[in-house]
């Protein structure tokens, strides 16, 4: 054996123990259902802003105002969930926070080190006073929700292939790679799910359908070359991440121009499950449900209506259950204030249709 296919053996070895000893997979009470999140998700830059004076809070709002962050959008959607008595706030499944190991299943020890920089931090969630903060702050009050979302993910994998779905309010963190992250993405939080799957769970075909107006070029980059993945990514080539290398390794590309309209948008959708589902059969589904395809959203730029968000979801939810594959749905990208009303329209709609079940089974 050459020196080099020794040392991949070897970090495929380690990266099976870290994956086989990690606190992330746990047993989940039947008096939950298969929704996940925790108010450890909601980022709050209030703890950070009252550390600084106030001409740092005016280029904080700025900045915020130039990047659409509803810093409390996860919170809110299972806020609306629960007061239009469609969940039980205490059927919430609270994930573990990702440790240092959890995230070494994908992530170098460099590229983890290099979050220890606050300006570096700055740059991938693209907020620059970041960048001013001590990082113990930023630790705490950006990168902290992040892993915890992280860990939302990961079992949401266990949870959808013992019930069929499950839905994280939070994460689909689809710009990050293993060695690098952007677009407010820290953690590549799908892609960890996936080897997560492939070894607690025995999988060996995934599918991620990415629907989030952006490409997802850190899940494309990491599984490059895996055909256990395949990925359909329809994305705006017209905004970030422009990365023309990651398109390369995208099993199904479906381009929305800026622009595109509901009805267009749905036809797209339509045709392209139907080739999904003649080239690949999976045995999980990753969902990356992001909502800045939302009109009105000046990240995404495209111009589908709140319906056609829930007609989406929708159509996606239904794919996976006439084929009896289990899905797992990430809230990914769309900060807009409008975001967390209609994500929450959306999973009731999901409910009302008989394809999910919000109410917890005693008999699971």
């Amino acid at each position: 054996m050459s020196s080099s296919s020794a040392h991949e053996t070897d970090a495929e070895t380690l990266r099976r123990e870290r994956i086989l000893s990690s606190k992330l997979y746990f047993d989940v009470s039947p008096s939950n259902v298969s929704v996940i999140y925790s108010s450890a998700y909601d980022i709050s830059f209030m703890g950070i802003e009252k550390f600084v004076g106030v001409s740092v809070i005016l280029i904080l709002q700025s900045d915020l105002g130039r990047h659409p962050f509803d810093s409390s959008k996860w919170g809110r959607v299972c806020q609306f969930l629960v007061s239009d008595g469609f969940l039980e706030k205490r059927s919430i499944v609270e994930p573990l926070e990702a440790s240092k190991d959890d995230l070494l299943v994908v992530h170098s020890e460099t590229y983890l080190n290099s979050l220890k920089s606050s300006g570096n931090v700055a740059m991938i969630t693209e907020v620059p006073p970041v960048g001013l903060f001590p990082n113990c702050l930023v630790q705490q009050k950006v990168l902290y929700p992040f892993r915890k979302q992280v860990g939302g993910t990961i079992l949401a994998a266990k949870l959808a292939k013992e019930r069929g779905w499950a839905i994280n309010v939070g994460g689909g963190f689809h710009h990050c790679s293993a060695e690098r992250g952007g677009g407010f993405c820290a953690y590549a939080d799908i892609s960890l799910c996936i080897q997560y799957s492939f070894v607690r769970l025995g999988l060996s075909r995934v599918m991620i359908i990415d629907l989030d107006a952006h490409q997802g070029n850190g899940h494309e980059t990491d599984f490059a070359h895996d055909r256990r993945v395949y990925i359909l990514d329809m994305y705006n080539p017209g905004i970030y991440p422009l990365d023309y290398e990651a398109r390369r390794f995208i099993d199904q590309k479906v381009e929305v121009m800026s622009g595109t309209k509901t009805d267009e948008y749905l036809r797209k959708l339509d045709e392209a499950l139907e080739v999904a589902s003649r080239n690949f059969q999976p045995e999980l589904i990753i969902y990356n449900a992001g909502t800045d395809i939302l009109d009105g959203d000046p990240l995404g730029l495209l111009k589908i209506s709140p319906e056609g968000v829930t007609r989406r979801d929708e159509r996606v939810f239904r794919f996976a259950r006439d084929r009896e594959i289990p899905l797992v749905m990430l809230t990914s990208g769309g900060y807009m204030k409008s975001s967390a009303r209609v994500i929450a329209d959306s999973i009731e709609n999901l409910s009302g249709k008989g394809l999910i079940t919000m109410q917890p089974n005693p008999a699971l």
